[in-house]
């Protein structure tokens, strides 16, 4: 039998705890220490997976190495869009320093009310964006007040040195630099490259303390170079404004292409849009017109009419058709002229732009053969060129056509197009024939064109297009200065709702130059003019001719005539 631990001497103070007691105590403390002591050797050496990720979730980041972007370059390297350094100001709204001059100034550098920018620093956040991509000039000023809590970002911003006259070529980016429109949109992924990364572990404040992995470096885009000339679409941009501004016009666009080449020289609209400013952009300056905006081509499509005849041998150029008395009944419906033509040529179908004849000559052809050879030139399809926004335009198949709109679609009623389908149109008239493919993209070598109709015919309507520019024409006001120039004129009713506006017209020419070897395809859309004049050869024409004489003289292109004192520019009124 045990004996009780005596502690003292005292009976009072005598415990009578069993020795046994005690040990177990003590043994179970020790075995506490050492599970714990296990765990804790567990976490750290051998189980510990889930607790570095936890770690990580809090600490270690991967930062993004952003790529520098492409640059956009014109045929001839001059830049139209480019990368530069524009730090963006974040800060920890808990951390700020508020320093009231301190902020006032910062406030007044980054161009925003002194409460705008209290509000955003006075925010429940961890973080907040003060500004996306200020100027490097301002971001160093604003590090330079050295305000605690509040800190930048390197990042990048575009810029566009040609400002507004090619913003609908070039398009735009948006704050985290992917591409949103025209050619930043299109060749978004080449532009942008492939970004890299660097794994870091950071402090509460955001700070680097750390790197720890492999950096992977970034890819920097590649550059695009457009086929564009930045000389020929300023200048093609300008005098568009002018008109636009003149005829008291709504808009307008231009397209101007080689006619070896196929390459697109310009590609213009008005009004326009600042793409160095995102602010207040909205979607009716930001249309490409001359892709997105499809219209009743009108007269513009006589040519093509007369083409297919000849082609098709059911006509030639000094065939007779009798437009008389101005006016012809189909099916109840009247197409009629602007004056009684009488007996004309098929050329002077097209110089005097006679609807009558133009219906003669369609009721010799065949529905079918009709849309075979409007899908050639490329109605009704989408253009085959890398842009955002082309359209396919309107061709109803030729079952469906009623004899009524075979006729109307022989003068330019009844299918739509864009002005850039109407200009890729011509090219068959321009390259002996050929319809040749458009791009936007630099080429140095000649197209490769499909035939549509024989090289006897496409001059034969080159002959009819420079009849057209000429004196007795609808478009003498075509003519421009050292070169011969072909083209047709072309003015339609606007349709609103299901029928057509009496006081709303499109006007446009489309034609050539050098009229005997092309160099150029020019086509010009003035939308609603209301200063008095309306006929595409008068509100048009003269836009084709100085943009003709501009881009032949930059091309270094050969005058073919003599210069004379003054264009003979005696018109008549086309019929619509």
């Amino acid at each position: 039998m045990s004996r009780s631990v005596r502690y003292t001497s005292s009976p009072l103070l005598a415990s009578k705890t069993p020795v046994w007691r005690s040990k177990l105590v003590v043994a179970a403390i020790a075995l506490g220490f050492m599970g714990l002591a296990a765990r804790a050797a567990y976490i750290q050496v051998i189980g510990n997976d889930f607790f570095q990720r936890q770690g990580e979730v809090r600490f270690a980041r991967t930062l993004e190495l952003p790529a520098n972007r492409g640059r956009i370059l014109d045929r001839n390297g001059l830049i139209l869009a480019s990368s530069v350094i524009a730090p963006s100001i974040w800060a920890i709204p808990e951390d700020v320093d508020h320093d009231p001059a301190k902020l006032k100034q910062m406030a007044k550098l980054l161009d925003m009310p002194l409460a705008d920018l209290t509000k955003k620093l006075n925010e429940d956040k961890t973080f907040v964006w003060v500004q996306r991509q200020v100027d490097e000039p301002i971001a160093r000023q604003i590090a330079a007040l050295n305000i605690k809590g509040v800190y930048q970002r390197k990042e990048y911003k575009r810029q566009y040195p040609e400002g507004e006259a090619i913003a609908h070529v070039v398009g735009f980016t948006n704050v985290e630099d992917n591409g949103q429109d025209g050619i930043e949109l299109a060749f978004n992924k080449e532009l942008g490259g492939k970004p890299g990364s660097r794994r870091v572990i950071k402090d509460r404040i955001g700070r680097v303390v750390e790197d720890i992995g492999d950096q992977v470096p970034p890819v920097d885009g590649r550059e695009i170079q457009l086929s564009i000339d930045s000389k020929v679409q300023f200048f093609a941009y300008q005098k568009l404004r002018d008109a636009v501004v003149a005829n008291k016009a709504k808009a307008g666009s231009v397209v101007v292409l080689d006619a070896v080449t196929g390459e697109i020289l310009a590609l213009a609209n008005y009004p326009s849009y600042v793409p160095n400013k995102r602010k207040n952009l909205t979607g009716e300056q930001l249309r490409n017109r001359a892709l997105t905006d499809t219209f009743e081509p009108g007269s513009t499509m006589k040519p093509l009419t007369v083409a297919m005849a000849l082609e098709a041998g059911r006509i030639k150029p000094e065939t007779l058709i009798d437009t008389g008395p101005g006016r012809l009944t189909i099916t109840g419906s009247t197409i009629t002229d602007t004056h009684n033509y009488g007996l004309l040529t098929v050329e002077g179908v097209i110089q005097k732009s006679s609807n009558v004849g133009a219906t003669k000559i369609a009721q010799r052809m065949s529905a079918h053969e009709m849309w075979d050879t409007f899908t050639a030139v490329g109605f009704g399809q989408k253009p085959q060129i890398n842009f955002p926004g082309a359209v396919s335009g309107r061709l109803r198949p030729w079952k469906t056509w009623r004899p009524i709109e075979q006729a109307t679609m022989s003068y330019g009623y009844g299918l739509s197009a864009s002005l850039f389908q109407m200009a890729h149109s011509y090219t068959a008239f321009a390259h002996d024939g050929e319809i040749i493919p458009a791009t936007i993209l630099k080429s140095d070598e000649p197209a490769v064109g499909v035939k549509v109709f024989s090289a006897q015919n496409a001059a034969a309507i080159r002959k009819m297009l420079q009849m057209a520019a000429g004196p007795g024409g609808t478009g003498p006001k075509a003519q421009t200065v050292g070169y011969s120039v072909g083209g047709k004129s072309g003015t339609a009713h606007k349709q609103v709702g299901k029928g057509y506006a009496s006081n709303k017209y499109r006007s446009w020419f489309t034609g050539m130059a050098p009229i005997g070897k092309p160099r150029i395809i020019v086509a010009v859309m003035i939308d609603e003019p209301s200063a008095g004049q309306y006929f595409g050869g008068q509100v048009a024409a003269p836009v084709f001719s100085e943009v003709v004489q501009q881009t032949l003289r930059m091309m270094g292109v050969q005058p073919d005539l003599d210069v004379l004192p003054q264009v003979v520019a005696q018109s008549v009124e086309e019929s619509f």
